[in-house]
């Protein structure tokens, strides 16, 4: 039985850096943290975030949001600053959910296109996957987007990875791996994961996503609507993809927990949810 829990990456917001010290306890060292950009947050919290979790020994990964940065020279300062203050050399790209760009970037593939980032060193870039969709784009456009930018970045020779949206259907995400792997894309791709949250906290955050959060898959992973203030963790849906998993057709995969409820919480999530798996390897093993 594979073990996707004994390496993971963790998303944060800026406004929760403050609780890195006293929640980063559990968290292994060297991890990927990624500090996501929200509307119309200044670049400071990130900035002071990212030094933060430098300090703490793990990895800084800002997102950078293409329709929200006004020019060329915004994007270089936004890169330079990270790259000066908190050592950052990876960035996670995305287009940024709003209507109109603010600048000369309409999406994540302008850029890598722009050569900011190449001028920088950065050295590894992260794009984003859907494998449950898109509320406002269609399934055919989000393929093509990413595998131009997938195109983009091996002609620019530079090393990336894909992260996901979190999803609650373990089949969707392993279908959409095999599409990628059969697509010739063998990246490694981070699973986003929600992390423990209430149930109404969780099905808040795929309404806005858009993610598949029908009663036939809130079922199936053990969400009660009757209970809509229960805590839910990701047990079945880890479970799931441990137990479908295979390499040789999966690829490279590790998880990407969205901290929906706390960092702690969602640590703690993985420290107990891996002593469950050992103990029940274990009994199996016995008999």
């Amino acid at each position: 039985m594979v073990d996707l829990t004994s390496r993971y990456a963790l998303e944060i917001t800026a406004k929760y850096f403050e609780r890195l010290e006293s929640e980063s306890v559990g968290i292994p060292a060297s991890i990927d943290v990624a500090i996501t950009a929200l509307p119309e947050e200044p670049l400071q919290p990130r900035l002071a975030a990212a030094r933060r979790v430098k300090e703490l020994g793990l990895v800084p990964i800002p997102h950078l949001a293409a329709r929200r940065i006004g020019s060329i020279q915004e994007l270089d300062w936004f890169v330079d600053s990270f790259k000066r203050e908190a050592a950052v050399d990876q960035f996670f790209i995305i287009a940024g959910d709003v209507g109109h760009s603010s600048g000369p970037f309409m999406d994540a593939l302008s850029i890598i296109n722009s050569g900011i980032l190449s001028k920088h060193g950065v050295k590894r870039i992260g794009i984003a996957g859907y494998p449950e969709g898109h509320p406002v784009i269609s399934q055919d456009k989000l393929w093509q987007a990413l595998i131009s930018k997938v195109s983009s970045l091996k002609g620019l020779n530079v090393p990336f990875e894909i992260v996901t949206q979190f999803s609650f259907d373990s089949d969707a995400v392993l279908a959409w791996l095999e599409r990628l792997r059969e697509a010739g894309v063998s990246a490694p791709v981070k699973i986003g994961i929600p992390g423990p949250a209430s149930i109404k906290s969780l099905l808040r955050f795929a309404s806005i996503c858009g993610v598949n959060a029908s009663s036939k898959v809130i079922a199936k992973y053990g969400f009660s609507l009757a209970s809509l203030f229960r805590q839910a963790g990701p047990d079945a849906l880890v479970k799931n993809l441990e137990d479908n998993y295979l390499s040789t057709l999966h690829g490279d995969i590790r998880l990407h927990f969205y901290t929906f409820g706390g960092i702690r919480k969602t640590t703690d999530w993985v420290a107990a949810f891996r002593g469950r798996r050992s103990s029940s390897a274990a009994v199996g093993g016995t008999r």
